[in-house]
């Protein structure tokens, strides 16, 4: 299957000043179903778009806040968004959106959502220091050694199981500590996207998607050393229970521009704090690799049968 490149994939199209179309790919699904991270994206790809045409007057080309309900599951296929301005204003402008898609003529609404969109070159106010750090600390990281597979603390690993099932994770390259993920129910990563020439790069819009792409923690905490690089087996990944674990609703505040050229590398870690009667959360930290803060995203996820996935449109979950 050819890449699909990110850029490509989050395309959106004007059909009037207030509904815009996609084409979501095979290549960036779970199964079926396409990376709720992805559509995230593409959410975010909708309102930079509007607020170019649109409300292009306001100036307000960033998104700063979102929250998206997943409704229903997402198909491969032409996807149709539409835009309702909630509340514009000179310093912050919310915006709702509404992806659906149709089949057999019904038209579904899949994902709902509202955006908070401002200027974050432009931003200005009182700033103070938290002396908030990352605890446990993540193991330090040399980025060019890393690069080489030199690294002493953290080591490349080629794909996380199930990857022809979970299409979405192999866009990205991923890095783990070499000895091991430091607390249970947490991983850390750096991670990149997965171009032969390094061509693409992280830049704002694909925070959704990073929000939202780690290794399966689930899995981590019921299979040892599953994301221990030189420690990963074949045998591991068949250990690995064939769940997918689709969001219910993702919260995410980005803090800051990235460059518009974009960055190679990210950091992540996602950490949950109770995995109980099929349900859990996800807190998300991500940063530069600088130790900057980039965006904190929050997640609620359920842990479902990956058959669940596959069904037959129609089917409820």
């Amino acid at each position: 299957m050819t890449r699909t490149s990110f850029a490509h994939a989050i395309t959106v199209k004007p059909e009037s000043s207030h509904t815009y179309s996609a084409q979501f790919p095979q290549d960036w699904c779970i199964g079926a179903v396409p990376h709720g991270g992805y559509i995230t994206s593409v959410f975010q790809s909708v309102a930079r778009l509007h607020f170019e045409t649109t409300l292009k007057k306001w100036n307000q080309p960033h998104t700063i806040a979102l929250g998206l309900n997943f409704l229903r599951r997402t198909e491969v296929g032409p996807a149709l968004f539409t835009v309702k301005e909630v509340k514009l204003g000179r310093q912050t402008s919310v915006v709702h959106i509404t992806l659906t898609q149709s089949m057999n003529g019904n038209v579904r609404e899949e994902v709902i959502g509202y955006i908070t969109q401002s200027n974050l070159e432009k931003e200005q106010g009182k700033t103070l220091n938290t002396e908030w750090t990352l605890h446990p600390p993540a193991p330090s990281v040399d980025l060019r050694k890393l690069d080489l597979g030199e690294d002493e603390h953290w080591a490349e690993v080629p794909s996380l199981p199930h990857a022809s099932f979970r299409k979405a994770s192999n866009q990205v390259i991923f890095s783990f500590p070499r000895r091991g993920q430091l607390v249970r129910g947490a991983v850390d990563e750096w991670i990149r996207l997965r171009t032969a020439d390094k061509s693409e790069r992280f830049t704002n819009e694909t925070l959704g998607y990073v929000s939202d792409m780690w290794p399966q923690m689930i899995e981590g905490m019921t299979v040892e050393d599953l994301y221990t690089p030189g420690k990963i087996t074949k045998e591991k990944a068949k250990q690995a229970a064939g769940f997918w674990y689709p969001t219910v609703l993702l919260n995410l505040d980005i803090k800051k521009p990235l460059p518009k050229e974009g960055v190679e590398w990210l950091f992540v870690r996602a950490r949950a704090k109770q995995v109980k009667n099929g349900r859990f959360d996800l807190e998300v930290i991500i940063m530069d690799e600088t130790g900057d803060l980039v965006a904190l995203s929050n997640h609620v996820c359920l842990i479902l049968d990956a058959a669940r996935n596959l069904a037959k449109r129609g089917t409820k979950l």
